[in-house]
């Protein structure tokens, strides 16, 4: 028995039968056997192995794919061939980007002080510094290394006490007495930023830098600016008194 002939069993309708020549012709109604067709058809008894909503949609979705990359492989010189090897190269691309750049991070708008609440003298700073460069901890070892740097040149009075400096201007501020380091300076302060805003991560080398620069700023004898003879003479006469 064909489907049909199960619904119309189900409706209580008698299938129709192969006539002779002297059966009368049977007719019944369009609309009526069309509306309880629909009806029968719509009981869930029908729909058991029919696919869910979610696999509708996902086929629907490989569907909008398959035309969107036959549409493109249509207009790619090369056609499929050459779409992919297009694709390859943007992603490899965007991994090369990836890789050089970083993940990206907000930039802030103006950066934070350099040191926190608790002053802390050049030594404690150095101190510090070695002990995170012991443990491989280096983001945190250039960072206290950098504070040395800047708290050692307030202890010589080459740069005025501030709290809330910035490691960039510490570095524009001490470069016009140590004008011989500006530059080493500046780098020393991108890389801090670097670290401790722009989620970069420091390594070995980058803390050796800096500590080299420390060093060498404490044997440099700076060249004193009338701003700068002013702040040393204030500071010696402050301790004097």
């Amino acid at each position: 028995m064909t489907a049909a002939g199960a619904v119309l069993t189900r409706l209580g309708a008698t299938p129709l039968l192969p006539r002779t020549g002297d059966d009368p012709p049977v007719t019944i109604p369009r609309d009526p056997a069309r509306e309880a067709a629909e009806r029968e058809l719509s009981k869930p008894m029908y729909h058991e192995n029919d696919p869910s909503l979610f696999q509708r949609a996902l086929n629907r979705f490989w569907g909008w794919v398959e035309d969107l990359f036959s549409a493109a492989s249509g207009a790619t010189p090369g056609g499929g061939f050459g779409l992919l090897v297009i694709v390859l190269a943007v992603v490899l691309l965007a991994a090369a980007l990836w890789w050089r750049l970083g993940t990206p991070h907000r930039t802030p708008t103006s950066a934070p002080p350099l040191f926190d609440d608790r002053p802390r003298s050049a030594a404690e700073h150095r101190a510090a510094a070695e002990a995170h460069a012991a443990q491989g901890h280096w983001n945190q070892a250039l960072q206290e290394r950098m504070r040395a740097v800047v708290r050692s040149l307030e202890e010589r009075a080459l740069l005025d006490v501030r709290p809330g400096r910035t490691a960039d201007e510490a570095a524009a501020e001490a470069g016009r007495t140590l004008p011989s380091h500006a530059g080493r300076l500046r780098t020393a302060a991108r890389e801090f930023d670097d670290v401790t805003y722009g989620g970069r991560t420091a390594d070995e080398p980058a803390y050796l830098r800096i500590a080299e620069l420390d060093r060498d700023l404490e044997r440099t004898k700076p060249v004193l600016t009338s701003s700068a003879h002013t702040t040393a003479s204030s500071s010696s006469q402050g301790a004097a008194e």
